[in-house]
């Protein structure tokens, strides 16, 4: 008989998750109870419609909030009732953000973009340069190291988004809507990407309202009115005839 393996400790745990934003003389409730374990090496799309809760969810994942009750582990470590320059401090150590509008900074070079999260860490210059040029390495942009945000293309902007996220080795990868200013082959390039990377054994977050884009995930979970509708794995052997009548 074969050892039963155990299943890892949770990357991320929610637990009874609320939060709610006072407006005017009431109170507005953004998520009101969410419990939810991602693990690690999971790929996983987090889906819902305007007003559903999650951006909100998408903020407190990413420690650019905290719940108003309820309780959020990354990574073992209880990040709740953390103030901003604690939530700061991991952010720059746990997560890695990929935004939909890129946000590189126009003045500087490829290198000098994707070193600003080891800027924070304080590494030494050359250490920075070294993992910022394999880091670029890893996305296919060995060769554009040099130049500048308006000399590259959408998708190799978002590949230069994708190294700076990937440079201090996060514990997650969190991205917000990654293909939603690139054009349908170079979206499908991010997206092969992302594939590669969750081969490799990265945890990928996905926040889209897209149902093609979830799709590529392994796992979607979708969120309604504050609270999880459905937490779904996707069929993996029906999911590249899915993909293929998604693209028509």
């Amino acid at each position: 008989m074969q050892p039963t393996q155990e299943r890892p400790d949770p990357i991320i745990e929610l637990r009874d998750v609320r939060k709610i934003y006072p407006m005017g003389s009431t109170e507005v409730p953004a998520l009101d109870g969410v419990t939810v374990s991602i693990y690690p090496n999971e790929y996983v799309a987090i889906m819902g419609p305007s007003g559903s809760g999650k951006s909100t969810m998408m903020n407190i994942i990413g420690c650019l909030d905290v719940p108003t009750s309820g309780t959020y582990t990354l990574n073992g470590v209880e990040v709740s009732e953390m103030n901003d320059d604690e939530l700061a401090a991991v952010r720059n150590r746990e997560i890695g953000f990929i935004f939909q509008t890129f946000n590189l900074l126009p003045r500087v070079n490829c290198v000098q973009n994707v070193e600003l999260p080891l800027i924070y860490a304080g590494l030494p210059r050359r250490k920075r340069r070294e993992m910022a040029e394999a880091s670029l390495g890893n996305v296919g942009l060995a060769d554009r190291m040099d130049h500048h945000p308006n000399e590259l293309s959408g998708g190799e902007r978002q590949r230069v988004a994708i190294a700076r996220a990937l440079v201090n080795d996060p514990s997650i990868l969190l991205a917000d809507e990654p293909t939603g200013n690139l054009d349908t082959k170079t979206g499908e390039e991010i997206l092969d990407l992302f594939e590669r990377l969750y081969a490799r054994g990265n945890t990928l977050l996905i926040v889209t309202h897209e149902e093609y884009i979830a799709r590529h995930a392994r796992r979607i979970i979708r969120l309604r009115d504050g609270l999880i509708e459905s937490d779904e794995r996707v069929d993996q052997p029906a999911l590249e005839k899915e993909l293929q009548e998604l693209r028509r």
